[in-house]
């Protein structure tokens, strides 16, 4: 996450500007583990896969996504902290252990964030996961349109782009909402011309859907974040506390936790005002719309006036 944050233009001025933390994000996804870089933060887990009380990830995909958003970096020395390292997380398991999961889990999962949305605070919302098939198209756009009630009640939604691409037509389905904030990985050459890029099989968009997608791209490939199978403590250090991970899966949360942080400093600020100010103060990459949207995140820009 340290060569991500600075990709982005997510500097230590930024943090230290910061006028509230009241700022919660929900994360529906695999679940999340016991880490340091949490600490006392994560104040809510439910789980809608197998009814488990105690928080847990048997997959290690939400704990690392959870790190994009707002890993501290204790373990790191703040090496490898998120975007947002000060907010709350609320955690919803939608995910098996295979990292699938039904549509009933996540339409769960949407009313829960609905329910919650006052009594935690939460602004953000991260969708790092595709879900659903063909033969469930209705129950697909009664999803979709839950997506975009939490949108309507002001949450900034933030879903992935998915890794279906590089073909036209290959959001995800979650991806596909208008109101969304849809993210595409992209790396802005940092890696050369290396052939497994995230942005090499990112979720496209296509010229017949009447409005652009992605929104917005952030990098994906290799991201260094938290580790389910961290272990240790505070006295003797922490072994295995973080791993390399890749997908629009990644690049997702790192918008959110922009989202989570550009709330932080001006919390007055609506979901709609975030997604204008964030697309329109994107870094043009040069690249097809249906590839970067509107181009690669700039935190550095997107929180410079009020």
């Amino acid at each position: 996450m340290n060569r991500v944050r600075k990709q982005v233009g997510c500097s230590d001025r930024i943090q230290e500007t910061i006028i509230t933390e009241e700022v919660t994000v929900a994360i529906l996804d695999t679940g999340i583990g016991v880490h340091p870089d949490f600490d006392n933060r994560v104040i809510a887990f439910t789980d809608f896969v197998n009814g488990r009380q105690g928080r847990y990830d048997d997959s290690g995909h939400g704990t690392h996504v959870a790190g994009c958003v707002g890993g501290s970096g204790y373990a790191s020395r703040r090496l490898y902290r998120g975007m947002a390292p000060s907010c709350r997380l609320c955690i919803g398991k939608v995910l098996d252990h295979n990292g699938e999961g039904s549509i009933e889990s996540m339409y769960r999962g949407l009313m829960w964030v609905l329910q919650n949305r006052i009594r935690h605070q939460i602004r953000v919302l991260n969708v790092s996961l595709g879900i659903g098939s063909s033969g469930e198209k209705n129950r697909m756009e009664e999803l979709i349109g839950l997506l975009d009630t939490v949108w309507e009640q002001g949450i900034v939604v933030v879903c992935a782009a998915g890794n279906n691409g590089p073909k036209e037509n290959t959001i995800s389905p979650l991806g596909i909402s208008r109101k969304v904030i849809t993210v595409g990985c992209h790396e802005g050459g940092y890696f050369g011309a290396r052939k497994d890029l995230c942005e090499n099989y990112s979720g496209r968009g296509g010229r017949d859907i009447p409005y652009r997608k992605p929104d917005i791209v952030a990098p994906g490939t290799d991201i260094i974040s938290c580790n389910v199978q961290c272990r240790g403590n505070y006295r003797s250090g922490f072994r295995n506390a973080y791993l390399k991970k890749s997908g629009t899966s990644m690049a997702t949360p790192v918008v959110s936790g922009a989202a989570a942080l550009f709330l932080q400093k001006y919390p007055y600020m609506n979901n709609e005002q975030v997604k204008r100010r964030m697309i329109y103060s994107a870094r043009d990459m040069g690249d097809t719309w249906s590839k970067q949207g509107w181009g690669m995140l700039n935190l550095e820009e997107m929180c410079s006036s009020g």
